[in-house]
């Protein structure tokens, strides 16, 4: 083994460096929020808590998690990504299996309206115009529907479908196998990696958007975490926005309300990526490259 000379780690201790702080420089705003929504109010309406915290107090936290505008939220939150990624993965996976075969009929065409899908779209107004004409304003189907297949998603679950051996369908057709039984049961099992990677594309979109909601949604009710996060972010009267009383509002702070709503609604899509981090790295690598 080769031995490193003096330049080349000199290069890789200031590229590590860089990189480090880079990220740490990336983290930083997140801290400052959640310092703000654990430390003492007074501090955070003084302005002084930055990355610490200054104090500690659960309150603030307490006083966001027990609005019922955000516990319906949340739910509508859990609802939409839940169903939206089921959706979602189940017809992209479906798609892109006849779209990985090259000698189907008119492939190139498909395909050229595939990509131009990915440059061109019709626009806000079309589209807002599309859903009401389906009569889906203020419906958890405009949020779904408008997402349900990803032409970026398509192509890398496609990519990965040409990389597996074509042996393994030709043998289980030999076997009598049929194109449905094939995909099920040889093809998706297959694509574990993935298939868990394009899930969490799909689910991280549905539980950050916020624009298609701010679009089609105007009923409190079933307005999602994220729209209603902007909506305490934007309001001046936090306690409006929260669905209570202005004396409920006396012992916490609005800047430390916004700062515990975002924490709230950044955690729950957080705790999904420990699970899913080994498959993360591993599909989207072999869904880039063929062979």
């Amino acid at each position: 083994m080769q031995k490193k000379s003096i330049a080349d780690v000199s290069l890789d201790v200031i590229t590590y460096t860089i990189l480090v702080l880079l990220a740490v420089s990336t983290l930083l705003p997140f801290a400052n929020v959640l310092s703000k929504s654990v430390s003492e109010e007074w501090a955070v309406v003084s302005g002084k808590v930055g990355i610490f915290p200054i104090g500690f107090q659960l309150h603030t936290m307490e006083y966001v998690v027990t609005s019922a505008q955000f516990i319906r939220s949340f739910a509508v939150s859990i609802g939409v990504t839940v169903v939206g990624t089921f959706l979602s993965i189940a017809l992209t996976a479906i798609t892109a299996y006849p779209l990985s075969k090259r000698q189907l009929p008119g492939i190139g065409f498909i395909m050229v309206l595939f990509v131009f899908t990915m440059m061109f779209n019709g626009g806000m107004i079309p589209n807002y115009l599309l859903m009401r004409s389906l009569n889906l304003i203020n419906s958890l189907w405009s949020l779904i529907l408008p997402a349900m297949i990803s032409v970026f998603n398509l192509f890398v679950i496609k990519s990965y479908y040409e990389s597996l051996p074509e042996a393994l369908e030709d043998s289980a057709k030999m076997d009598g196998a049929r194109t449905w039984t094939i995909l099920f049961r040889i093809i998706l099992p297959l694509s574990g990696p993935v298939l868990a990677t394009i899930s969490l594309f799909y689910a991280v979109y549905y539980w950050n958007d916020f624009f298609n909601p701010m679009l089609y949604i105007s009923d409190s009710s079933l307005k999602p975490l994220q729209l209603y996060l902007r909506d305490i972010v934007m309001d001046a009267d936090t306690s409006s926005a929260l669905n209570k009383s202005a004396d409920d509002l006396m012992n916490v702070s609005p800047e430390g309300v916004r700062a515990a709503t975002v924490i709230a609604s950044t955690v729950p899509i957080l705790l999904v990526y420990p699970f899913l981090q080994k498959y993360f790295i591993k599909g989207v690598l072999i869904g880039s490259v063929k062979g």
